[in-house]
């Protein structure tokens, strides 16, 4: 089946080499199977590592003796078709470092929890590493590839731009341990397709051997990468694979820096999606995009002075302000950095409607002195400042996720995938909550900071969905002004919480060797009654579920609190609903407790005691305040 095994090593406990399962087998033949099923590379050498058991069981510590031996082998390119969404993996993830910085291209799968969004899996997140996501043969995103942004910024930054190219993952032919070919799906069969194209690319390149890297592989890649129409980019990256056109751009590649994005087009839909679908305006928590830097000079560069942004002035370029953070000391390494552009508008424009465009400059230096200087086109649709009744504010600063700790799934009946990873933000999981606040005139800002840091008399919402996080005093105190002097309106998405039930659902981690229990429950109810307490609310730590009716419409209430106190002078809205709490700690299996008028919605109008409503946007004089479950 292989023409060129140079070595099998096995990392596990189980001391063999067998293939059992036959992954391994399939990834590797879509690299260098010289039979049937061919590979891409059929003559490059296979150095291969066993990293999971027969059961599918692997630990850090195997991954990083496996690593070594392979920095230790001068391996040329390393395939990972393997994930998961934990890149606080420290160890782990300095080694994937330790292993780019020794020359190593690494190539990655990205995951395979789409199509939901905010579903990116590590390394394959990380700047250094090729992540690849995987389409069909109708050159559509497959449903089952993960997608970005990554989570590693959250909440005061934004993610970057994952997966970086897709290719065919979807019934794509390859080997079987029992002889012939059979098919198989995922992101880990498109990334052997990509290094199977990194091997056959080294190898037609010998001759400029000396200008192969981690960076300028993955530059001439992306550079080189067919876009799919009606795909935005966290979907796709640069596109689809094109090997042809890779090899014509390697084999002419001077060494240098690029960027990714490349550019800034936000009014170009659907590719720039999220940021084609809201214009800017003056006021605006600034919209931030965070753009990989790639160094094709060197495993180490820096970002020489200060980088720049240049208004065109024919373009009205002076209405944007825009400031840019990087890399401490501006040190880039390995391989790559980052570049975070904070958007906003100027005042001038508060009134003022129309297109600007500029650039961002700035230059990258390698030793020996080599540098490169690039270039970021910036084009953006400016309106007038919304009134505040379409503004809203989304809290991502109180939203806490895996791997910070162990933050269990919201919905409790989700026992397979039992952690909170997705990032909880308007454009991961909420992906489909934004888009309906856009498509009905809303425009919606995300808060990555404490609530002392906003002004509320610009806001007409407040929207607190499934915090984790504590609530400082100041905050609190500051809440209650803005509530009953600055008319803001809050809206509160709570989950459950209740700490005899977060002890029956922790569980014994064998790569920590450690029970972990629940930091908090699908929500941090005991902050959230210190934030609503001033109100006169107070939310249960009973754990509700079934199904409910609003109107003309049946929604599913899955796994959430009840509200225990409420201010006379609201309204209650209750249904019958199976206290799933009792469930869990009554190990009653398909048993359910039925129980009836279960107030999960209230609706609150608080008592204004001076009015602070007297800017230009304001548009009303009062406060709903609405406290209540979710799910």
């Amino acid at each position: 089946m292989f023409n060129n095994i140079a070595e099998k090593t096995d990392w596990t406990n189980e001391n063999t080499l067998d293939d059992k399962l036959g992954h391994g087998t399939f990834v590797a033949g879509l690299i260098a199977s010289s039979k049937n099923c061919l590979g891409l590379a059929p003559d490059a050498e296979l150095h291969i590592f066993r990293v999971f058991t027969n059961a599918q069981v692997s630990y850090t510590s195997w991954f990083l003796d496996a690593f070594n031996y392979a920095i230790l082998k001068k391996i040329d390119v390393l395939n990972l078709s393997i994930g998961g969404p934990d890149f606080m993996d420290f160890p782990f993830v300095d080694k994937v470092w330790e292993l780019t910085a020794n020359h190593v291209i690494l190539v990655s799968a990205i995951g395979n929890d789409g199509p939901l969004y905010g579903t990116l899996n590590n390394p394959a997140d990380q700047m250094d590493v090729i992540g690849v996501g995987g389409i069909n043969f109708e050159d559509q995103i497959a449903k089952f590839s993960s997608r970005g942004m990554t989570g590693w910024e959250l909440p005061a930054g934004y993610g970057r731009v994952k997966p970086d190219i897709v290719t065919y993952g979807s019934a794509v032919r390859g080997p079987s341990t029992t002889g012939g070919c059979r098919t198989l799906s995922g992101t880990s069969v498109a990334s052997p397709v990509v290094a199977g194209v990194v091997a056959l690319l080294a190898s037609g390149l010998r001759h400029r051997a000396g200008i192969i890297n981690p960076a300028s592989m993955k530059q001439g890649l992306m550079a080189s990468a067919r876009r799919l129409p009606g795909i935005n980019m966290f979907e796709q990256g640069a596109g689809k694979i094109d090997l042809v056109r890779a090899y014509q751009i390697l084999s002419v590649y001077v060494p240098q820096a690029s960027l990714f994005p490349s550019y800034l087009d936000l009014t170009e839909c659907q590719y720039m999606w999220p940021y084609c679908t809201q214009p800017l305006y003056h006021g605006s928590i600034p919209v931030i995009v965070n753009v990989t830097i790639l160094n094709g000079m060197g495993v180490v560069g820096r970002i020489l002075d200060k980088p720049q942004w240049f208004p065109y002035t024919p373009h009205n370029g002076e209405y944007l302000e825009i400031s840019l953070s990087y890399p401490d000391n501006g040190i880039l390494w390995p391989w790559s950095g980052y570049l975070a552009v904070h958007i906003s508008v100027s005042e001038a424009a508060s009134d003022w409607s129309g297109t600007v465009q500029g650039h961002i400059e700035l230059t990258v230096e390698s030793p020996p002195q080599q540098r490169s200087t690039v270039r970021l086109a910036v084009k953006a649709n400016i309106i007038p400042t919304p009134p505040r009744h379409k503004r809203i504010l989304w809290d991502q600063y109180h939203n806490l996720r895996y791997p910070q700790g162990y933050f269990p799934r919201d919905n409790l009946k989700m026992k397979n995938d039992p952690l909170d990873w997705n990032g909880d933000h308007i454009h991961t999981n909420f992906k489909d909550m934004y888009q309906h606040l856009r498509n009905i005139g809303f425009y919606i800002e995300v808060l990555g900071r404490a609530y002392t840091c906003f002004d509320a008399r610009h806001y007409g919402v407040l929207l607190v969905v499934d915090p984790e996080e504590e609530y400082h005093r100041e905050e609190i105190e500051k809440m209650k002004r803005d509530v009953e002097q600055n008319g803001l309106a809050v809206i509160i998405l709570a989950d459950w919480y209740n700490t005899t039930v977060m002890k029956k659902i922790k569980f014994y981690d064998e790569n920590t060797r450690q029970w972990w229990l629940p930091e908090t429950g699908g929500s941090n109810i005991p902050a959230l009654n210190s934030l609503l307490s001033p109100h006169g609310i107070q939310l249960s730590d009973h754990v509700y579920e079934g199904g409910i009716r609003l109107g003309d419409r049946s929604l599913v209430y899955a796994s959430g609190t009840s509200i225990r106190q409420f201010p006379a002078s609201g309204t209650l809205v209750g249904a019958t609903l199976n206290d799933q709490g009792k469930s869990i700690i009554e190990q009653s299996g398909s048993k359910v407790f039925e129980e009836a008028n279960v107030p999960f919605l209230g609706l609150y109008t608080a008592v204004m005691t001076s009015s602070s409503n007297n800017n230009n946007n304001a548009s009303h004089n009062s406060n709903k305040h609405m406290g209540g479950g979710g799910g």
